[in-house]
């Protein structure tokens, strides 16, 4: 049976493997922080939800990393502010930044595509 190390080293080796891996590497980088830093603070998940105002089993769910839950970005700074992560807080408003940027962007081109006649803003409405 191989080890978890040497599992991920024969995974990495198939190049589609290491690409999807990469793309995913700032959410592990993330993770790993925040994992790291409830160990060495010794506290348990559960202690962690309670700092943050949800439950143990949300807490898991965002530590898998799984993707089938992605937490909001207010729960993600609450998590880092918690465990009081600097670097994860720093990593997280870089994305709340980024995010506002392309939402911006497009909220831009837009209304540039409104003033042009090519769209009506009521048809992006429900």
């Amino acid at each position: 049976m191989l080890t978890h190390k040497q599992l991920r080293t024969k995974a990495l080796a198939n190049a589609e493997v290491a690409t999807e891996y990469e793309k995913l590497a700032d959410e592990f980088s993330l993770l790993d922080e925040f994992l790291k830093a409830r160990a060495a603070q010794g506290l348990t998940q559960a202690q962690v939800a309670e700092k943050i105002g949800t439950t143990q089993s949300a807490v898991a769910r965002m530590e898998s990393g799984s993707g089938k839950h992605s937490p909001s970005l207010a729960t993600l700074r609450k998590y880092a502010d918690a465990l009081g992560c600097k670097q994860a807080m720093s990593e997280i408003t870089d994305i709340v930044s980024a995010t506002a940027a392309v939402i911006s962007t497009a909220v831009s081109v837009l209304l540039a595509f409104g003033e042009h006649g090519l769209y009506q803003p009521r048809q992006l409405m429900g």
